[in-house]
């Protein structure tokens, strides 16, 4: 029989088992940190809530079942961290990993000891789970985004600079993939202005890549200024197909957020492929955080490097326009002394003749005032390029001098208009001619298929080189359509194709091709021709070419092989693709067999001294143009 003492002290210690039990019970449910207690064949015992939150688990559906929460590369050191368990008892901040039940991996530190038995057997294991994840990714954060604002003041290219910020995207979101697109917004397009993916040879594929900017999950993204997180690219039917076709890639899940700046969105920063889990929310914030910190100096640094490029081509244009107005100051020297010749031979032979013709002096004489006029061109220039200053006197005489035979002309034509009387009508009728013959005329855009003006056009010019013995091969493709006055197109195609013939041998080929290229109408004139030395190449728009030997103003018909020079059919061209937005790219290999450009070319195939059969020349020098509307 028990004493009254007996079940009192029985009572009392089952109320204090209660209460302790209570207590740990009330502690485990409001621990923020996950608590797991399994047995020695780790199947789960228990989970607080804590655990069920984090990790995503319920007690109800694991009890008595293992968790499969270890990552593949992590059971060797799972193995050892248990190992450490049993061997010590106890273990104390063991960093690792581990899944959670919706697939994220988590950076975790585990404190945990072995359970007992009053027999001093153990039965089980009991770990507290912190979930350090934030912790790292902040730490890793502030370390690369430290690294990266060091680099915004080091780095002054913006390759460079953009380069080391893609470098430390991919760590610091863990991916095989990052890229840094920006907008082109002359042409509305996306490009990839900086990809760091596998190896150097696998991100310049990249960058070969253009796309319309309303295009593809960065393109959705760029348009709307807005993040998205697509976890399964197969799902997505707006991905851009072709970025995986041209490139290595193999995109899986992709993240993508804007390069904004107050006003606008200036590019988008994407990712794929996540190493290690799914992409998370933590991803998006520490992506939108480079992001956000990046733009301005990117923005900057762009407008920096565009204010240089338009301060050298300013320079070199300004340097081409005094050295063409030289290079046409003395390339006039010769046509005029052949005319001035011509003319001196026609007053001796009608002297010789004995003829007197009161109006035949009349034309000479107005001719020769005119070739005076050319002449004079020569000086002006050298005043100019000089920076003389004129006064009215002068200003005033020379426009009297220069307007002398055009008015007298004008004057003749108005006089002879019976129908007019008066000077007020003559005065009205010369400026009417004035502004029909010397006015300005104004251009308008056309819409222009290319394909259709290309055939046209090469019909129109066949007979001027007919003569020439060259084969002409074209491919002409329909494309999207040209908004630019026809006129401007008729000078770019004229120059380039005569240019193609002038500097062909007979015998030799050129080929024209129409077709598009990123959606955009381009047109190629490749001429297998003598093509440009390496230096002539470099200084194609800043020194322009040499004139030729002043005999062939008097000795070649355009088309000929070698005619004249190239003129200023380039330089022309390179201005208008600034006022017309289209690009102009010149390729050119110089003939091996005459590298110097003091070598020259018998102009026919079959009198080449190095050629044996035609293919030998086609297969020696060429020079292709691209223009890109």
């Amino acid at each position: 029989m028990v004493s009254p003492a007996s079940e009192k002290s029985v009572r009392q210690m089952y109320k204090e088992t209660r209460l302790a039990q209570k207590r740990l019970d009330t502690l485990l449910r409001f621990l923020p940190d996950p608590v797991f207690a399994f047995t020695l064949n780790n199947t789960v015992e228990y989970v607080n809530p804590a655990f069920e939150r984090v990790f995503g688990w319920k007690l109800t559906e694991i009890r008595g079942k293992n968790i499969p929460f270890v990552p593949d590369h992590l059971l060797e050191q799972a193995r050892q961290g248990m190992k450490q368990l049993y061997e010590n008892r106890t273990v104390m901040d063991f960093e690792t990993q581990r899944y959670t039940r919706d697939g994220r991996l988590l950076d975790i530190l585990i404190n945990g000891a072995i359970l007992y038995d009053e027999d001093d057997t153990p039965m089980g294991q009991v770990l507290i789970l912190r979930d350090i994840t934030f912790e790292k990714r902040m730490a890793k954060t502030n370390r690369i985004m430290f690294d990266i604002s060091n680099a915004l003041h080091t780095y002054h290219k913006l390759g460079d600079l953009v380069t080391i910020i893609t470098a430390e995207i991919q760590k610091l979101v863990n991916v095989e993939g990052a890229f840094i697109l920006l907008a082109d917004r002359k042409t509305d397009e996306l490009y990839f202005f900086s990809a760091r993916f596998k190896d150097a040879a696998s991100g310049n594929k990249f960058k070969k890549l253009r796309f319309p900017a309303d295009q593809g999950v960065s393109g959705h993204v760029f348009k709307t200024g807005k993040p998205l997180l697509i976890p399964d690219i197969s799902q997505c039917d707006f991905y851009l197909r072709r970025v995986d076709e041209e490139t290595d890639l193999v995109a899986q899940n992709m993240l993508s957020v804007p390069i904004k700046l107050k006003d606008r969105v200036i590019g988008v920063v994407s990712v794929v492929n996540k190493l290690q889990g799914q992409f998370d929310d933590t991803d998006t914030d520490q992506l939108m955080m480079v992001a956000s910190t990046v733009a301005l100096p990117i923005e900057n640094t762009r407008i920096h490097e565009e204010l240089e490029q338009s301060y050298t081509d300013l320079k070199i244009l300004n340097q081409a326009k005094d050295k063409v107005i030289n290079h046409l100051a003395h390339e006039l020297k010769t046509p005029v002394s052949v005319v001035d010749a011509a003319m001196k031979l026609l007053e001796k032979k009608l002297a010789a003749k004995g003829i007197r013709d009161k109006k035949i002096e009349t034309i000479i004489g107005r001719a020769r005032r005119n070739l005076r006029r050319i002449l004079n061109i020569q000086f002006e220039v050298e005043d100019l390029l000089k920076k003389k200053q004129f006064t009215a006197f002068h200003i005033l005489t020379r426009l009297i001098d220069a307007c002398v035979d055009e008015l007298a002309l004008l004057t003749e034509i108005q006089a002879q208009d019976e129908t007019r009387t008066g000077n007020a009508d003559m005065m009205t009728g010369v400026r009417q001619a004035v502004e029909k013959i010397f006015g300005p005329h104004r251009l308008t855009r056309q819409t222009i298929h290319l394909d259709q003006y290309m055939a046209r056009h090469l019909e129109r010019l066949a007979p001027d080189f007919a003569f020439r013995r060259l084969t002409l091969e074209t491919g002409l493709e329909k494309t999207h359509l040209v908004h630019m006055p026809e006129e401007i197109l008729d000078i770019i195609v004229t120059g380039l194709v005569r240019n193609a013939v002038e500097y062909t041998p007979d015998g030799g080929k050129i080929q024209i091709q129409v077709f598009s290229k990123n959606n955009r109408p381009t047109l190629v004139i490749q001429d297998y021709g003598i093509g440009f030395t390496p230096e002539k190449l470099r200084l194609i728009f800043e020194n322009y070419f040499t004139p030729p030997d002043s005999s062939e103003y008097t000795t070649k018909q355009p088309f000929e092989f070698n005619a004249g020079g190239r003129g200023f059919d380039l330089l022309r061209i390179k201005l208008f693709s600034e006022r017309y937005n289209f690009t102009l790219d010149i390729d050119a290999t110089r003939c091996r067999f005459i590298p110097a450009d003091t070598d020259t070319c018998p102009g026919d195939i079959r009198r080449c001294r190095f050629c044996t059969t035609p293919d030998d020349c086609l297969n020696s020098g060429a020079t292709t143009v691209t223009l890109i509307f």
